[in-house]
């Protein structure tokens, strides 16, 4: 789904406020932009469930290696301003001007020759697709549907490692998944 929202060939701008984890992240990140409030977060929290991150894997493109290991190892929450740092995020403004600021960058997008937009943005996912993008995305999919298969074998039928939205919005380890872990 992420993909062809990705292929749209007219440009999408995300507007993010407030939390941006794991499903939300996927539909962020398949935007060609993003502008983000700065009370904004972000977080990819499922390796707490023992997966590599989320479906729409594209953590090393749009931040870089390092970042995205540190973004995956730990599970925390970073700010707007550190997605902008890592290059997540396009811009950062005050919440107050998150709609004004999002509707004005989409106005003078729309002010270029659309065919010019098309053929630029499936340039630019070209590149990345030659960058791996694809063919990584492609093989951490399939990653991501073992270590469900994996916790579901070892935690009796509970595909996300004892984990919940709640347990992993609080980054608490549930006690389900404690002793999953022991049996590892």
């Amino acid at each position: 789904m992420c993909r062809r929202w990705r292929e749209i060939p007219k440009p999408v701008i995300a507007s993010v406020q407030g939390a941006c984890i794991a499903g939300a992240l996927m539909l962020a990140w398949s935007c060609d932009l993003i502008v983000a409030s700065d009370d904004a977060f972000f977080s990819d929290p499922v390796v707490r469930m023992g997966i590599p991150g989320v479906e729409y894997f594209a953590h090393p493109w749009v931040m870089g290696p390092r970042a995205a290991k540190e973004f995956l190892f730990t599970g925390d929450r970073f700010s707007a301003q550190q997605a902008k740092e890592w290059g997540m995020v396009n811009r950062v403004v005050p919440r107050a001007e998150l709609e004004e600021e999002t509707l004005a960058l989409a106005e003078r997008i729309a002010d270029m020759p659309s065919f010019g937009l098309a053929l630029t943005k499936k340039a630019v996912n070209q590149c990345e697709d030659l960058m791996g993008m694809r063919a990584g995305m492609d093989s951490v999919f399939g990653l991501h549907h073992f270590a469900h298969a994996h916790n579901a074998e070892v935690s009796g039928g509970d595909s996300l490692g004892g984990q919940s939205a709640k347990s992993m919005a609080s980054g608490a380890r549930s006690a389900d998944a404690a002793a999953a872990r022991k049996g590892e």
